[in-house]
C-alpha cells in the first residue's frame, strides 16, 4: 500500500510516528501547504524515514491533489487537514481512483430559518450525495475514522453486535482532566474545528423524529469518567457520530456530549458575541496595506499550536461510547472507552495525548484495509465495518480499550 497523507500538523505528524512502527505499507507521502512541516515530520522519524517522503500540496487544489496521487501511485489518501478541505480531497481521491479516509466530514450549514430545531445541511451530506459514484468506482471512502468520530462509532457497532439485543440510546461522552502549564486558554485540539463543533447547533437523533437540532451547550449532565478523570459536566455538541451511527446501528436515540467546562464555554460564547467565530473575511489594515482575513483564522493564529503543548500538558483524555438497552431480557448499561495519558504518549511517541488518540485510529484502519480484513466499496462510516478486528488490532498496537458495566 502507498499512502498520501495530506496535513502535517499535530495529528498528521502523530500518524507518521505511529505508522513508522508498522510494516503494512510500502511508502507514505507526507504533504502539506507548508512543506517545512512535512519535511520536519519525516526527518523526526530517523532511521524509519526511508519509507516516507515529503512534498508540498495545497489541499484546496483538487487538480493538484489528483495529479499528486497519480504521480506517486498512491492507493489511498488520508485527510489530516481541517474540515474546510474535506470536499476537494474527497473529490480528488474519487478522480484519481484511490481510496479515501478522513477524521472529520464535510461541513454543515445551519437551517436558514429555524437553526435550533431543524437541520440545514448536515455534517457529511455533501459527501453522501456522491455515494453512487463511489460505489461505481469500486473504491472505499471511509469517513469519520478518527477517535470521535471513529473509535466511538466502532464501539457503537460492537455494542450492537455483541453486548445488546436491543439498544435504547447511544451517547458519545468525551472528557478529560488535561491542564496546560503557563496558559489560561490553550485548547488541546485545532481551535478552528473546536469553534465549528461547539458553536454550531448540535444535532440529536431520535428514531421517531429523525435528526433535529438544539441550542449550543444544551442538556448539561455530569458524567463520571474512568481512570481517575472523574465527574465532568458534558453538553451537546455538533458531531459526526450522531449523523453516522443511525445509518448502520438500530437505536432509538443518539447524542454527542463533550466535557467543556464553564470557563471554556464562556470563552467560546465571548468569541461568538464578538463575531470572532465567523469565517467571513474582513478587511484589516496592515503595513502592507489592506488585507482580507478570516476572523476565526486570526483567533487560531493568536493561540498556541496544540501540537506544541505536549511538554506543558498533564493529565488524561477519555473518548467513549455509553450505551443503554436490553440484553437477555434485562436492562443493561455500559461505557466502552479509550484513555490516553499525556505523559505516556509524550514519552512513547513525542505527541500530546489528544492528537495521538486521534491519530492511532486511522493508522489501525489503514492496516485493516491493506491486509484486506476490512473491504468495502462506497461511502462507509466506521460502524459500517466489522468492529472486532479493529478493537483487537488497537490493543495489539499497545493502546487497549476497556469497558465499564453500569455506564
Amino acid at each position: 500500500m502507498r499512502v498520501l497523507l495530506v496535513g502535517a500538523g499535530g495529528v498528521g505528524t502523530a500518524i507518521t510516528r505511529i505508522a513508522a512502527r508498522r510494516d503494512f505499507f510500502d511508502h507514505m507521502v507526507v504533504a502539506d501547504y507548508d512543506v517545512s512541516r512535512a519535511e520536519a515530520a519525516v526527518a523526526a522519524l530517523g532511521d524509519a524515514a526511508d519509507r516516507f517522503s515529503a512534498c508540498r500540496v495545497d489541499a484546496s487544489d483538487e487538480a493538484a491533489v489528483t495529479a499528486l496521487l497519480t504521480e506517486r501511485q498512491c492507493d489511498v489518501v488520508v485527510n489530516a487537514t481541517d474540515p474546510r478541505f474535506v470536499m476537494p480531497l474527497f473529490r480528488a481521491a474519487l478522480a484519481a481512483g484511490t481510496h479515501y479516509l478522513d477524521m472529520a466530514m464535510s461541513l454543515s450549514r445551519p437551517h436558514p430559518d429555524d437553526p435550533y430545531r431543524e437541520c440545514g445541511v448536515k455534517l457529511g451530506d455533501e459527501q453522501f450525495e456522491q455515494a453512487q459514484e463511489w460505489v461505481k468506482s469500486g473504491r472505499l471512502a471511509l469517513v469519520g475514522m478518527g477517535v470521535e468520530p471513529g473509535l466511538s462509532d466502532v464501539f457503537a457497532r460492537y455494542a450492537a453486535e455483541e453486548l445488546f439485543d436491543e439498544i435504547e440510546e447511544i451517547g458519545i461522552r468525551d472528557g478529560a482532566n488535561l491542564t496546560v502549564e503557563g496558559y489560561d486558554f490553550a485548547p488541546s485540539f485545532n481551535i478552528w474545528t473546536t469553534i465549528e463543533e461547539c458553536l454550531n447547533p448540535p444535532v440529536v437523533y431520535e428514531a421517531q423524529r429523525g435528526w433535529f437540532t438544539t441550542e449550543p451547550f444544551s442538556e448539561p449532565e455530569v458524567f463520571d469518567f474512568p481512570e481517575g478523570i472523574g465527574p465532568v459536566e458534558c453538553v451537546n455538541v455538533e458531531h459526526e457520530e450522531v449523523l453516522l451511527i443511525p445509518r448502520w446501528v438500530d437505536t432509538r436515540r443518539v447524542t454527542f456530549k463533550y466535557g467543556l467546562g464553564d470557563d471554556f464555554i464562556g470563552k467560546l460564547k465571548t468569541l461568538h458575541a464578538l463575531g470572532l467565530d465567523s469565517t467571513t473575511p474582513v478587511t484589516v489594515h496592515s503595513d502592507a496595506g489592506p488585507v482580507r482575513v478570516s476572523r476565526r483564522d486570526v483567533v487560531a493564529a493568536c493561540l498556541p499550536d496544540p501540537a506544541t503543548l505536549g511538554e506543558r500538558m498533564s493529565g488524561k483524555t477519555c473518548a467513549g461510547t455509553w450505551v443503554r438497552g436490553i440484553k437477555d431480557g434485562q436492562p443493561r448499561e455500559v461505557y466502552l472507552y479509550h484513555v490516553v495519558d499525556n505523559q505516556w504518549s509524550m514519552r512513547e511517541y513525542g505527541s500530546q495525548a489528544v492528537v495521538w488518540q486521534t491519530a492511532i485510529n486511522p493508522v489501525v484502519a489503514l492496516e485493516l484495509l491493506a491486509t484486506g480484513v476490512w473491504s468495502e466499496t462506497g461511502i462507509v462510516g466506521p460502524e459500517g465495518l466489522p468492529p472486532r478486528p479493529f478493537l483487537d488490532l488497537l490493543t495489539a498496537y499497545g493502546s487497549p480499550w476497556a469497558m465499564r458495566d453500569g455506564g
